[in-house]
């Protein structure tokens, strides 16, 4: 994207008021040097935490990490030697621009290009601020979401690093097209990443990157909140999943897939897929071929969690979503248990927009709820969750050359998890938006 147009997109926040990047905590610009001093340090989370450590941090990436608590001339001292430190939080599943609710499925009519970026801009401050200092954004509007990504980039806007994906690839009136409405609307709003046959998925794929796109996301099974009774199996072809999986390794991009049935998991697996969004139905044939080729499972148990409880009580959800909220949702625990016993490689991920934005961290709880230990679940949102987003050299622990990306709770998670929905400090790149 241009200088231009993030200029464009930061002018059009100021506009709104509240949403432009304030400034930082007095004293935290980046490119100043700053020593954190620790309490507890848990620098390589699937290690035992470190006690009173000093972490170093000099043109937003960590210089050092010593033991004790130092002091460097001109430096900046941020005293949290009564905080349990951690790298920043990675959530690998969000929709920073929508959030479920009544209504909703008018949005596509009554919201304008500016209105969307504008939610996803306070939702992405929101996530900042609950401990979240890099999601990947995996299916909103691609012209709005790179735009909010360089913006977010070049400090214009408060929010986390975000990665994106775009629309989802997906078959026509598969579940990432427009469903449940006239045929006359549908045409209209139609997804134009929607394709049928090798080539024109090919096409698709080609488009989102041209347009910026981080990593090519797939619906490769029926979706729970689409306004259809399509099911949750297979809905790509399989030589269509493996032209999507060929485009998109030609051009430097992976694919993940929303799946939820077991065909299109395993299809997907098949066809050389790098990660599965969701899983519900996984078997253990599923499980032996994540193990075989590496692929990680994005679980969201919350999302299942959040649309079983609306269903109880929201009028407002059409009959197939509901009916497929109720089935669906409540799996989503159990099946991240058979994973995890498995041995699959779990990376956080939590379908945030279905659920709240901001309550990203209940997710720990569930995961520990899967039979994840503490330190399990917050290694999917540090070490798993950066190699998954291919960040895996620039975050996921807190060492030397990597970006200065802290996060602290005033206890220690390890005892309980659930501290992790109050995080009291936040660093992105050596800057502290929350303290």
């Amino acid at each position: 994207m241009s200088k231009f147009r993030s200029q464009l997109v930061s002018s059009l926040l100021l506009v709104a008021g509240v949403l432009v990047a304030a400034p930082p905590a007095a004293g935290q610009q980046a490119g100043a040097l700053t020593v954190v001093h620790a309490g507890w340090l848990l620098d390589r989370p699937g290690e035992e935490p470190r006690t009173e450590v000093s972490v170093i941090v000099r043109d937003g990436v960590i210089e050092a990490v010593e033991d004790g608590y130092v002091e460097r001339s001109g430096a900046e001292v941020v005293d949290l030697r009564g905080r349990f430190v951690m790298p920043g939080f990675i959530d690998s599943h969000v929709h920073l621009s929508s959030e479920l609710g009544a209504g909703r499925e008018l949005d596509a009519v009554a919201l304008n290009a500016t209105d969307v970026v504008l939610d996803a801009a306070r939702n992405a401050r929101t996530t900042l601020m609950a401990g979240f200092t890099t999601v990947q954004d995996v299916g909103g509007s691609l012209a709005g979401m790179t735009a909010l990504r360089d913006a977010i980039a070049d400090g214009d806007v408060v929010g986390p690093r975000l990665r994106v994906s775009g629309p989802a690839v997906t078959p026509t009136g598969g579940h990432g097209d427009v469903n449940g409405f006239s045929l006359d609307v549908m045409d209209l709003l139609t997804n134009r990443f929607a394709c049928n046959g090798p080539d024109d998925c090919r096409r698709a794929v080609r488009e989102l990157v041209r347009g910026g796109a981080d990593v090519i996301k797939i619906t490769a099974t029926g979706g729970v909140l689409s306004n259809t009774a399509a099911g949750v199996e297979q809905q790509f072809f399989d030589d269509e999943l493996a032209s999507i999986v060929e485009a998109a390794r030609m051009m430097g991009r992976k694919v993940t897939a929303h799946a939820h049935g077991t065909t299109g998991v395993d299809s997907f697996l098949e066809a050389g897929g790098a990660s599965i969004e969701h899983g519900t139905y996984l078997d253990d044939h599923s499980i032996r071929l994540f193990r075989e080729s590496g692929a990680y499972l994005v679980p969201t148990i919350l999302a299942g969690v959040t649309v079983a409880e609306m269903a109880e009580g929201a009028d407002w959800m059409p009959g197939p979503v509901r009916d497929k909220s109720r089935s669906v949702g409540p799996l989503m625990l159990e099946m991240a248990r058979r994973a995890h016993e498995g041995g699959v490689r779990i990376a956080f991920g939590t379908d945030s927009g279905v659920s709240q934005h901001g309550v990203n961290a209940r997710e720990f709880q569930l995961l520990v709820e899967a039979g994840l230990t503490p330190m399990e679940a917050i290694h999917t949102a540090t070490v798993a969750a950066a190699d998954h987003v291919e960040m895996g050299d620039r975050l996921g622990t807190i060492e030397a050359g990597k970006l200065a990306d802290l996060i602290a709770s005033d206890s220690n998670p390890l005892d309980d998890v659930a501290t992790l929905m109050e995080i009291s400090f936040v660093m992105k790149d050596g800057v502290v938006y929350k303290r």
